[in-house]
This record gives C-alpha cells, sequence and structure tokens, in this order.
C-alpha cells in the first residue's frame, strides 16, 4: 500500500473517487470549464494506477455502434485525439496523439448477424461514419490473407477507427488538472456520511482518517464502482470481470495492416506495431476478486491461437511475445455505461460500468459531466440516455455492437 496522503483542505465542491482515465477527464474537463470556480480532488488508491483498467486497455476506438449516441461519443472523441494539442489550449509542450485507423472488420457467420451489421452500417452511415457494409468477396480483395469460408457479409471502417495512444491523453489531463488546481491525493475513500433525509452525500472519510465535506461526489472507480456506490447505500450493477490480451510475432508478417477483427468466435486480432494483438473474453466470464489479474494460458492454447490460425493461415506459425490480464468494469445489466446523478442521492453522480468502452468515451464523458457539474445540465452531447434510471426501471440501453 503506498503511503497515505493528507488532503490539503477539509471541504471540496467536488470529490472525484478514482483517477484513472474517467476520473482524470472528469476533473481537467471540469477544471478547465470557464464557468466552474469550485475546488475539485481526486482520491486515486493507488499512484501508480497498476490495478486500473487504464494500464490495461487496448485503447480501441470504434464509430461501429448500433445507437446514435454511442456513435457521437465515439466521434467527438476521434475529434479530441486529432486535435487534442488545440483542446488543450495550444500548449506547444503537448504532443500529437497517434490514431491509426486501419479500423474495425466485424465479420458475420450467420444472416441473424449479417442483418444487425447491415442495420448498424445504414444508422452510422446517417450520422456521416464510414462504414462499409462488404460481401465476402469484397473483403477478400482489400484483405487476401483472410479465411473467409464461412463468413457471408462483414463491415469495415477505415476512418478515426482503430487505436489510439490514449495514455497520452490520461498524462495531460492529470498534468494539466494539477496545473488548474485539481488536488490529486493518494488515498482511499472509506466510508460517506449522508444526509438525515438521505438525499445527498455530506462527507467521505478517507482511510487515513480524515474527514472531507463535499459538494458532489463523482464515481469513477472502474470495476470497484460497486463498493463506491454502496458506501451511499446505492447499488449498481457493475463488477470486475477479465479480459485476455496476447502481443504475439508471425514468422510470415502480413502485407498489409491487419484491421480489428472481431471473429464470430469472440477472439478479436489486429496489428500493433510490427508485432500482432489479440484478446478474448474466458468462455467461462465470472466476476473476478478485485485484485485477480492472473493470466490464464490455456486460452491461448486452446482458444486465441486456433482462431487466429484459421481466420489467417499465415498465423499457423507465430510465437507469443507477451501477455496480460485486465479488468472491465462490466455492467451486467446492459453492458453500457451509467453515468449521471442518482435518483435520489441528488450529489452523487455516476461515471461507471463502460464495459471496455472507457478509454474510447472518456472524453466525451468527462465533457458532459463537467457540464452537470458546472450547469446541472448537459449542454453539448445528450447523455441522458446513460442515465441511472434505466437501471431502477428495468429499461436496457439498446446497443446491438457488444463486444
Amino acid at each position: 500500500m503506498s503511503k497515505l496522503q493528507t488532503p490539503k483542505a477539509n471541504s471540496y465542491d467536488v470529490v472525484i473517487v478514482g483517477g484513472a482515465m474517467l476520473g482524470s477527464s472528469v476533473a481537467w474537463f471540469t477544471a478547465t470549464n470557464p464557468d466552474f470556480d469550485g475546488s475539485i480532488l481526486v482520491v486515486e488508491k493507488g499512484p501508480t494506477y497498476e490495478f486500473t483498467s487504464t494500464v490495461h486497455t487496448n485503447s480501441c476506438m470504434r464509430q461501429q455502434f448500433s445507437n446514435e449516441v454511442n456513435i457521437r461519443v465515439s466521434q467527438f472523441a476521434a475529434d479530441f485525439v486529432k486535435n487534442f494539442r488545440e483542446y488543450m489550449g495550444g500548449d506547444e509542450r503537448v504532443p500529437h496523439p497517434i490514431l491509426q485507423s486501419y479500423g474495425y472488420m466485424y465479420l458475420a457467420d450467420n444472416a441473424e448477424f449479417a442483418a444487425t451489421l447491415k442495420e448498424g452500417q445504414e444508422i452510422q452511415d446517417k450520422l456521416g461514419a464510414g462504414t462499409k457494409h462488404m460481401t465476402a468477396e469484397e473483403i477478400k480483395a482489400d484483405y487476401p490473407f483472410y479465411n473467409l469460408d464461412d463468413i457471408l457479409v462483414g463491415n469495415h471502417n477505415l476512418i478515426d477507427e482503430g487505436y489510439f495512444d490514449g495514455n497520452t491523453l490520461f498524462d495531460w489531463w492529470k498534468r494539466s488538472a494539477r496545473e488548474r488546481g485539481v488536488d490529486y491525493l493518494t488515498n482511499e475513500v472509506v466510508a460517506m456520511t449522508k444526509s438525515t433525509d438521505g438525499s445527498k452525500v455530506e462527507s467521505v472519510t478517507l482511510a487515513s482518517g480524515e474527514v472531507v465535506t463535499c459538494g458532489t461526489v463523482v464515481n469513477c472507480s472502474g470495476p470497484r464502482a460497486a463498493l463506491t456506490a454502496a458506501m451511499a447505500g446505492i447499488n449498481i450493477p457493475v463488477e470486475p470481470r477479465k479480459r485476455y490480451t496476447f502481443i504475439f510475432d508471425a514468422e510470415a508478417p502480413l502485407d498489409r495492416d491487419l484491421p480489428l477483427t472481431i471473429d464470430p468466435s469472440g477472439v478479436h486480432m489486429r496489428s500493433e506495431g510490427t508485432y500482432y494483438l489479440a484478446g478474448c473474453p474466458p468462455d467461462d466470464d465470472p466476476a473476478v476478486d478485485f485484485n485477480d489479474f492472473v493470466q490464464d494460458h490455456s486460452i491461448w492454447e486452446e482458444k486465441v491461437w486456433p482462431v487466429l490460425a484459421t481466420r489467417i493461415p499465415a498465423f499457423e506459425r507465430i510465437k507469443l511475445i507477451n501477455s496480460w490480464a485486465g479488468h472491465y468494469a462490466y455492467n451486467t445489466f446492459d453492458q453500457n455505461a451509467i453515468v449521471g446523478p442518482h435518483s435520489k442521492v441528488t450529489n452523487f453522480i455516476f461515471v461507471n460500468g463502460f464495459s471496455g468502452h472507457g478509454f474510447q468515451q472518456s472524453p466525451a464523458m468527462g465533457r458532459g459531466v463537467s457540464e452537470l457539474l458546472t450547469y446541472g445540465e448537459y449542454r453539448t452531447l445528450d447523455l441522458s440516455a446513460f442515465g441511472y434510471e434505466r437501471i431502477e426501471k428495468g429499461e436496457k440501453f439498446p446497443e446491438k455492437a457488444i463486444i
């Protein structure tokens, strides 16, 4: 456990629980909002972020969703990455992050999913995304290395879709937020005290013993979101689930970039510099312990490698270079984000349950939550579809493109 730090003040207008990608996005967007004049505290358990989803991410970005608001969230993210220095105020210290736009390639091996892809492409096209609905023959012409004997159609988009240098965003959000007066604290929120009527969180208690009064609490706790919510007497359907990533080398490299390919088996693969990256969920996908990052190499041997070799015959001769296990902050209700205030504890704001979409959705979510904190409403992109009320009502967010 890292040495706990003491807060500089005993009261803050905003206390953000969790300082990884989403917490730092909320902190930066709020601190740089010219209409916000309050104080912000970010409480992060581990200063190295080694147990966060952020450090285990594959930094992917896609336009290929079936719901309009998810598409618009990603479009803002792409614009933010491509114009990062301008968004950061033109600061010449800020680098230009890389957005590798070789796209996602969704492959369908049955008529039902083929129809879903076609429907999604039509929605994406109306919103200006460059997704193409392709026959197997058209895919083969562009990417002859695929074995497509079982594939009917696919969707592919070469515009603002692929992967990006998310760690640059994360590092600069933290640095810039601090420069604008945000207090980052290595500590842990262990309890919350609510008002007599239960409508507000009045203070948080830190592991080091200090009690900090607060105007608003923002839950950015990633896979630990349910623990943070429980301190306020709230239940949310978010749990840590393992996701596996493998880096491998090919004896016979492909002659062009490999799109981020979503195989019907659930295995995905893509180019990763001079190497290749693959990943998947386990077939048995339970909640895991918050500190369980043990890799399961049988998944590589029994699931991933056979799929790679079948889908791309050149990958019959490959060598595993590196691998790791990370955690999704998995929303068991509908695998989409829970964002916005609680219905009864009105100063408790969720930024939770992204189920693997958090990195690419972090710019829009940080901007949106900063608007809630400053104005009490969304002003750029309406994120109310992600609200907590749907959990209470049992109304799932409709999104068909879940990986």
